[in-house]
């Protein structure tokens, strides 16, 4: 059963260990609703503000880790974020509870999907597309820039993280080359790399 224990520091300020957790399926489903209702273009700003800044259910080294499985598993990040998260503390159902959260606000806004239909084509829509398209960058940017420290910690060393970013980068942005393609050939030399420099480490400390 996860323990909440209770915390004093700042509420913007960002612990070294996570000493929260979510007290119950309806505060996973209520937090999962409100990060969903956030969520217009830049989520993984809003993800890792509410779940690592306000909420401190996690680390900034956890957020990396879990955002990372999230992306290379099939579907939305942020869903299986949420799966994760609910199933590690309250099992299949947490993992449901989670899950619903995300998308029942949502889906009850398709309405909204259906109307915009109508206007998509207009002047001002395309504009507003624009602008928000430029909002999501910014925000996503503004994140990524925030999350660089954590590396520090990074068995591979930040010289060889910015390094895979950058030529993660070329291949996306400029070379345009297959996600999946990417993240097989990057992705898995940057796990081989990482199980090497954490190898030695491991046979020390079974052999200790």
């Amino acid at each position: 059963m996860p323990v909440n224990v209770p915390t004093h520091a700042a509420p913007d300020a960002v612990p070294l260990a996570a000493p929260a957790a979510p007290a119950n399926r309806r505060d996973l489903f209520w937090s999962f609703t409100w990060l969903a209702l956030q969520g217009f273009g830049g989520v993984l700003a809003v993800v890792q503000r509410e779940l690592v800044e306000k909420k401190h259910w996690l680390t900034q080294d956890q957020f990396l880790e879990d955002w990372a499985v999230a992306q290379v598993m099939p579907g939305p990040n942020v869903v299986n974020l949420s799966l994760m998260i609910g199933g590690r503390h309250f099992g299949w159902t947490g993992a449901l509870a989670a899950l619903a959260g995300m998308l029942i606000a949502p889906m009850l806004l398709l309405v909204v999907a259906a109307l915009y239909g109508t206007v998509a084509n207009t002047a001002a829509a395309q504009g507003a597309l624009r602008g928000t398209g430029a909002v999501a960058a910014g925000l996503i940017t503004a994140t990524g820039i925030k999350l660089v420290p954590a590396l520090h910690k990074n068995p591979m060393g930040m010289g060889v993280c910015i390094g895979l970013a950058g030529l993660t980068f070329v291949a996306i942005a400029l070379l345009r080359a297959p996600l999946v393609g990417v993240v097989l050939l990057i992705g898995g030399g940057a796990c081989l790399w990482a199980w090497r420099r954490l190898a030695p480490r491991s046979s020390t400390g079974a052999g200790g």
